[in-house]
């Protein structure tokens, strides 16, 4: 078979529409236009002389070739970011996407790179923060090599990237229901979270992309209102306010002013948990991935971040075997 020199940079873009299947939301991920990227993409089929995409009217698919090609691609981008990464200066950042917006990760984010800089042990680590669109976006960043590690929740996503990725969790944060200040149950001084099941969960995006508040529905029976496009914290508070039935969860500690129309409610027996993860590549993971693991494990020890009593709290079945057995 002949030898055939392979562009990383179309790689990338047929990596890139694999994983969206959509040409502008690939596009926009690999800050190039939409014709960029067909072209790219034209080019690496000429030069393998196989289709790899359906291009239908609605939705992108892959071909049987391109199926073939998408882990061959992955590891051929991650190899590639090996290579420059080894011959790079030694004190080259540590690239941290975080994601959950809505939820501010980077108030926990925050307290951690504080508590690197008092240890001292994390020396030379240096921490570059930022936007991740979600755990699959940020999952296949970390194996294409071009971050180091990732913030926000995690959870089983089932999309071929699950055995690549290492995760600790490192903080459990209580949630509060804000609720449309019209309702009776506005007025309480705290509510189980059985008592919500009168009520609709407002979800600031599509079910499929909340899997904390999807099990949280499911164990305490709360019907949806489903949302669409996360257009942030505001946003989510002016639907909220307009359902005289709805509600929302948001952390706690979350620096909230919801303004008139709303109400914020702490949630007890039990208390529902947001658990916060920091992930890393399982088999490469990044020279400063241990210092950053220490210093979220001290602010979390000062904090008192990782307290949970079952009989007290509630989290979703997965985090909560990670909690009771340490893994």
């Amino acid at each position: 078979m002949a030898l055939v020199d392979l562009d990383l940079a179309q790689l990338r873009a047929f990596v890139a529409v694999a994983e969206q299947l959509h040409f502008r939301r690939a596009a926009e991920t690999l800050s190039i236009t939409q014709q960029g990227l067909s072209k790219r993409i034209s080019r690496l089929e000429e030069t393998l002389g196989a289709r790899l995409l359906d291009r239908g009217r609605t939705r992108v698919g892959l071909t049987a070739a391109g199926q073939r090609l998408l882990e061959p691609a992955r590891a051929a981008l991650a190899a590639g970011a090996a290579a420059v990464a080894a011959v790079g200066r030694d004190d080259r950042p540590l690239r941290l996407d975080v994601w959950g917006h809505l939820y501010e990760p980077l108030r926990t984010v925050r307290e951690a790179l504080d508590a690197l800089d008092r240890l001292g042990t994390g020396a030379g680590t240096q921490v570059e923060v930022g936007p991740g669109r979600d755990l699959p976006g940020v999952g296949a960043a970390l194996v294409r090599g071009e971050i180091g590690a990732g913030f926000g929740r995690f959870h089983a996503v089932g999309d071929g990237y699950d055995p690549a990725l290492a995760h600790r969790l490192v903080r459990l944060e209580p949630v509060d229901a804000v609720i449309a200040a019209g309702h009776p149950l506005a007025a309480a001084g705290q509510l189980r979270p059985d008592q919500l099941s009168g009520l609709r969960l407002v979800l600031p995006a599509t079910a499929g992309r909340l899997d904390f508040l999807g099990r949280f529905a499911g164990q305490f029976d709360v019907p949806v209102l489903p949302g669409e496009l996360n257009l942030g914290l505001d946003h989510l508070l002016e639907r909220v306010r307009a359902t005289a039935d709805g509600f929302t969860l948001l952390p706690s500690e979350l620096p909230l002013t919801p303004g008139s129309g709303l109400a914020v409610v702490p949630l007890v027996q039990p208390t529902p948990l947001y658990a916060w993860s920091l992930v890393w590549h399982r088999d490469r993971p990044d020279p400063g991935v241990p210092a950053l693991l220490q210093a979220f494990s001290e602010a979390g020890r000062r904090r008192r971040w990782l307290e949970y009593r079952p009989g007290r709290d509630w989290l979703p079945e997965a985090d909560q075997r990670e909690v009771l057995t340490g893994r």
